[in-house]
């Protein structure tokens, strides 16, 4: 029997998510004394991911455009190719799309917003982000084969090189019901989901024309751009970018918050970010109550002088 992690992919590359997902499966696997193995989707350098603990991967190579059904499918076939009985996955929308029908598949338990290692094995108990991040919940997996969901960015990356099999597998050709029309990309940019960093901006800005403010202080940060709901409905940001409770989730080393009041849904949808700030001239806005650090005063002051600081920081 063996543990199996799915690792994620965009471009070739394997996501950082990948890199979490293994370094939290080779300690799994290490306290009980099993195998890691792991399936992927068209990774162009698979031999990446041994430092992070995969002893046999099979590298699933297919041109087929996304469809949770065919991708579970493969999945749950490789998982028991492997001898599987416990699956490990991150936080993504894909993957939160694709492991409710894996557990069906496989009839394995699904544990999501998984934060913690295991506070037992025999039983599995996960310790598990509940309520909006706002609270948490200790959830026992019974079934012979068991889902662990990882939330993103809860655990950490850690090396641990073991000697990796590598097996290409080449699917059938596969009937689908999902037709791209378009896809439209902007690959300079960092993606949300995987970024250490977010900078989001909300109706503070006053106008899409003072959106360089943000992207300046995002590019001296190296972080990804965000904004709140109000701001995408207004067409000043893509929709891409809105992040919160019915926007992306965020679970960023570092969120700064530009001129966002805060309301209960954005504040849902980024609580598991590890460190939040918040810059606004309402001394009396509620996102001020949810962050770590705040600075009441007008961003056009202050966002110029926090980058001017920031670059003779890093040329020192």
């Amino acid at each position: 029997m063996a543990i199996v992690v799915y690792l994620e992919t965009e471009n070739g590359n394997f996501k950082k998510s990948a890199l979490e997902v293994s370094s939290y499966g080779r300690k799994l696997a290490d306290q009980t004394k099993t195998n890691l193995h792991g399936i992927a989707f068209n990774s162009s350098d698979p031999y990446k991911i041994q430092k992070y603990g995969v002893e046999k991967l099979i590298n699933i190579k297919t041109d087929h455009v996304f469809d949770a059904r065919i991708y579970s499918d493969l999945l749950c076939k490789n998982f028991k190719e492997l001898e599987g009985t416990i699956f490990i996955t991150g936080s993504s929308a894909d993957s939160r799309y694709i492991f409710p029908i894996v557990s069906i598949y496989l009839d394995a338990g699904y544990a999501t917003n998984v934060i913690e290692f295991p506070t037992t094995i025999s039983p599995l108990v996960l310790k598990r982000s509940a309520f909006t991040n706002k609270g948490f919940v200790f959830t026992e997996l019974t079934t012979n084969n068991k889902i662990i969901g990882i939330l993103n960015n809860s655990f950490g990356i850690f090396e641990s090189e073991r000697k990796l099999e590598v097996k290409d597998y080449i699917p059938e050709s596969l009937e689908s019901n999902v037709r791209v029309e378009s896809i439209t990309e902007d690959e300079e940019k960092i993606s949300i989901a995987d970024a250490e960093i977010v900078v989001s901006g909300g109706r503070g800005l006053k106008g899409p024309e003072n959106w360089s403010l943000l992207e300046d202080l995002a590019k001296t940060l190296g972080a990804a751009t965000a904004c709140s709901k109000p701001v995408s409905d207004m067409g000043w940001r893509p929709h891409s970018e809105h992040v919160g409770q019915t926007g992306k989730p965020v679970a960023s080393n570092l969120y700064i918050a530009i001129g966002v009041s805060g309301a209960i849904q954005h504040l849902a949808g980024i609580n598991a970010s590890k460190c939040k700030v918040v810059i606004n001239n309402d001394p009396e806005a509620p996102f001020f109550k949810a962050a770590d650090y705040g600075v009441v005063g007008d961003a056009f002051e202050v966002v110029p002088k926090l980058i001017d600081g920031l670059k003779k920081f890093k040329s020192r």
